[in-house]
């Protein structure tokens, strides 16, 4: 299982995260994102877009399994969203 947690905000830049999920995809097979907030969602989904084509040229492509969670913030319970990301088969 997959212990890292790429962790997104409202003003993490797709670009960077991108290239982190497309090193993880091809170290791990896949990665997990946490997400709290619709700007932060917004900025994960326009990673894993980007990702899919940084990863395209080595024949892979990518799917994501959404789910949602609880975050802890500062001792207090937030509901965020968890994005699975991992190679289609």
């Amino acid at each position: 299982m997959n212990n890292e947690i790429l962790k997104i905000s409202s003003k993490s830049n797709p670009n960077a995260v991108a290239g982190a999920i497309a090193g993880m995809i091809k170290e791990k097979g896949r990665v997990e994102m946490q997400a709290i907030g619709a700007g932060a969602l917004n900025q994960s989904m326009k990673a894993v877009a980007v990702a899919r084509s940084y990863v395209a040229a080595s024949g892979i492509d990518l799917v994501c399994v959404p789910a949602f969670c609880i975050v802890k913030v500062e001792g207090e319970d937030k509901t965020g969203m968890k994005i699975i990301v991992k190679e289609a088969k």
